[in-house]
């Protein structure tokens, strides 16, 4: 491949709602580039880009893959990012590092909530954009319609750079209103059309978009203003170069359209990509920590600066081991050399430079500022840190990762598994930050954490594949809690006798219910010896082995203080043991007649649903026991915040789908415990009876 300068590179990703068409879209660009020699397909297995056996099963893509291409002599790093809920976390992470980006919006669908989400973070990470209406040759499909959503639900200012000729069956090719000539397709996969003068029923509408083009790009400089002004035209590299100032300043949104599946304006958007999208040396000076004083340090896209680069992804696998992607943002880094972690504080032994090609990987000398490459077998390194010159320390701050929002319990198929189960675990959430495994103490049970039930099984299945192991999904166990509602006093006496040294032990408590999370308090009120010095830590710890299991459903015991204020003891049969065994048997007494009841654990919820299902999600939420805290208003979506018993709660992701189409999103975290309801008691010991 030739070597590019810094200003000819182009890092991009393609970013949209699940099923818009991104993957279909990349691989239109790799054949149109001369990448591949064939038009992949994602409905047939034959996609460059969607290869893993569970993306090809699902059809969707499930994580990000990356791929490189040139034209009109700039190179474009490329990146696929997943579109559906349960995987954004991933696109969230490749938003980080990407030059620019390439929203796609389906003509037929519109704007989702999935769109929104990746519309706000692209505003996060400061990320310049322009959008492909795709879709334009399928059944319903609208152009205007989806404009018109793309202006609503993201408050973005539009600006249409081709218009389609016909819809659905009827679409023949695109309109390019920079130079206004008509370009029909000859729907043969390979992109060829015919230029001809615009169709005489589209030239008023056309004539129309191009003022409003020209008004648009005429806005973003002084002198473009003035001419414009005075002789109400600009010349074509006049209009581009409005285009341009008008998408690095976020001015205005560029819209393409096509339909990628048909390679149909394709390499109009590629020509669009290469005039609007920023190179690195656009995205200017990056900024970071130095972690030797903690001051904010920078570093310019030059690749004569001190290297200094970010981890965006890891990909493991048993076989070739650990891959490691970075975004190079100043300075040069060869094959087999040596940087700095500063996250880690370690050095780390760069071997092979990878560029990476779907799911192969071609090896490269080096990689300058811009550049998105892969090393193999960093042995610190993972997700989210920065690589460095040791000499020139810098940290970048890495975005948030998205907390998990749906659990299960695993339980292995093979007994003895538990060990492959959990190394092979690991080795997944390696590539996967969004996905978190532990033990939970109190259950014995091993929890899995996602994003979504697809997200966890797609893990699940990636287990089996990878590493042999086969596990069975169950929904985790409740930590339910019991706690008392009186003041009882209790009184003990532990005597046995059966030949030789005997066990005596006698103990007066008083049990006593705390506030809500005040949980256990031992308190000490002997006076005169009546219970040995040495005796009365054996009473507490008594009392603590047998809080951990409650007399109504066997949960452990909370918010309550233990006194212990008389006893009597025997000079010979007197023992730890035995005051251990009447402290363990007094609390149990105590609590049976201290009005005991079941204690729930309460999430707070964060419920980002669409404007018409505002009323559906807070009813639901109200059959659920949900206490609604408010409702803010977000653009075109409602931010619900709610309080809900867990147990209602433990499979709303699909739940939410299904009530909102799959535009809804929530955020769930642990609160409080609450009383349970006395109904509720009776049927959940019924239950834990019967088990």
């Amino acid at each position: 491949m030739a070597k590019f300068e810094t200003t000819q590179l182009r890092n991009l990703g393609i970013v949209g709602q699940g099923d818009a068409g991104k993957t279909s879209l990349i691989e239109a660009i790799l054949f149109n580039t001369g990448m591949t020699d064939r038009l992949g397909k994602v409905d047939d297995g034959s996609s460059n880009m969607d290869f893993e056996p569970e993306e090809v099963k699902r059809k969707i893509t499930i994580s990000s893959k990356l791929h490189h291409c040139e034209w009109n002599g700039h190179e474009l790093h490329i990146v696929d990012t997943p579109g559906y809920t349960n995987f954004l976390h991933d696109t969230r992470g490749c938003l980080r590092v990407l030059g620019g980006a390439v929203l796609l919006v389906s003509a037929v669908d519109g704007v989702k909530a999935q769109t929104q989400t990746l519309w706000k973070w692209a505003d996060e990470f400061e990320v310049p954009r322009i959008a492909f209406v795709n879709k334009l040759d399928r059944e319903r499909s609208n152009y205007l319609q989806a404009v018109d959503d793309i202006e609503k639900a993201l408050s973005a200012r539009t600006v249409a750079v081709n218009m389609p000729i016909g819809e659905e069956e009827d679409f023949k090719g695109v309109i390019d209103l920079v130079k206004m000539k008509a370009r029909l397709f000859k729907f043969d996969e390979k992109g060829t059309y015919d230029e001809a003068d615009i169709p005489a029923d589209y030239q008023d509408e056309a004539a129309r978009l191009r003022v409003m083009l020209m008004e648009a790009c005429a806005e973003t400089e002084d002198d473009l203003m003035e001419k414009y002004l005075e002789t109400e035209e600009l010349t074509d590299e006049e209009i581009l170069k409005g285009l341009r100032e008008g998408v690095l300043t976020g001015q205005f949104l560029p819209v393409y359209c096509g339909s990628a599946s048909a390679n149909i304006g394709v390499r109009q958007l590629l020509d669009g990509i290469v005039t609007c999208l920023p190179s690195p040396i656009d995205k200017g000076t990056q900024y970071g920590t130095n972690p030797k004083n903690d001051e904010q340090d920078e570093r310019q896209p030059d690749p004569s600066a001190p290297f200094s680069a970010m981890v965006f992804k890891t990909i493991s696998d048993p076989f070739t081991g650990k891959l490691t992607l970075f975004r190079v943002y100043s300075g040069t880094v060869k094959s087999d050399s040596s940087v700095f972690n500063p996250n880690k504080d370690c050095n780390e032994r760069i071997g092979q430079i990878l560029l990476p090609e779907g799911k192969k990987q071609k090896p490269v000398g080096e990689a300058v500022a811009g550049d998105i490459v892969a090393v193999a077998k960093l042995k610190e390194t993972t997700t989210g840190d920065t690589l460095c010159d040791s000499g020139k320390p810098i940290i970048y701050d890495s975005p948030m990762s998205l907390k998990p929002v749906i659990s299960f319990a695993l339980e292995p198929k093979s007994k003895g598994d538990e060990e492959k189960i959990f190394s092979g675990l690991q080795r997944i959430m390696e590539e996967d930050p969004a996905l978190n495994v532990q033990r939970d103490e109190e259950t014995k049970e091993m929890i899995i954490s996602g994003m979504g039930q697809v997200h966890v099984e797609v893990a699940i299945e990636k287990l089996a594949r990878k590493f042999g192991v086969e596990v069975l999904l169950k929904e985790p166990k409740v930590p339910y809690r019991e706690t008392i509602k009186k003041s009882v006093e209790q009184h003990y006496r532990h005597k046995k006798q059966s030949g030789g040294r005997g066990q005596f032990a006698d103990i007066h408590i008083r049990v006593e219910p705390l506030p809500r999370g005040g949980g256990y308090e031992f308190v000490d009120k002997i006076v005169g010896g009546v219970v040995p010095r040495q005796f009365i830590p054996a009473v507490d710890k008594g009392i603590q082995e047998t809080i951990h299991k409650g007399s109504l459903g066997g949960f452990p015991v909370q918010d309550c203080r233990v006194t212990l204020y008389d006893g009597q003891h025997h000079s010979v049969d007197s023992s730890e043991m035995a005051f251990k065994i009447a402290g363990s048997m007094g609390f149990k007494k105590a609590c049976e007649a201290a009005n005991p009841v079941i204690l729930e654990p309460i999430v707070e919820m964060e419920i980002t649903v669409p404007d018409d299902c505002i009323g559906d999600v807070i009813g639901d939420m109200n059959s659920r026991r949900g206490k609604v805290l408010g409702v803010d208003p977000q653009g075109s979506s409602q931010i619900v915040k709610v309080q809900v018993p867990m147990s209602e709660v433990l499979k709303y992701a699909p739940e939410l789908r299904s009530m909102t189409s799959d535009r809804g999103l929530f955020t769930m975290e642990f609160s409080h415990y609450e009383e349970m309801p006395s109904h509720m008691t009776a049927k959940l010991l019924e239950e834990v009876n019967k088990d």
